[in-house]
């Protein structure tokens, strides 16, 4: 994963993946270090931070609900994760393999 970070030319990121790391930084012992690296990274030209709005909403509930039908949940914010690739045409990079459950996305999945 970090070295299709570095090797990137642009990366968008859901608010929500931002919402995770820093539930994690707090759970964690280097809250402050983490804190600032994660910074570091936003403030890159090469990122940018995606909205969340009603758009996005329009395409959760799709995902939600065919998930539902395939009886094959997912977490909840990887299902706003999802709706956030799915309304600006992103591929969704990760080491979670769910993500291949939601038709509506693209998915790289790298291994750890």
């Amino acid at each position: 994963m970090k070295q299709a970070l570095q090797e990137a030319d642009e990366i968008y990121l859901s608010p929500v993946v931002i919402g995770e790391l820093l539930a994690g930084f707090l759970r964690g012992k280097h809250t402050d270090k983490n804190r600032e690296e994660l910074e570091r990274f936003l403030s890159s030209p090469r990122v940018e931070v995606l909205s969340v709005d009603e758009g996005t909403a329009e395409r959760y509930a799709p995902i939600l609900n065919s998930l539902w039908s395939a009886g094959a949940p997912i977490p909840t914010n990887d299902i706003w994760i999802a709706a956030n690739a799915m309304q600006y045409g992103l591929a969704i990079l990760t080491t979670d393999r769910h993500f291949l459950r939601v038709p509506q996305v693209m998915v790289e999945c790298l291994s750890t």
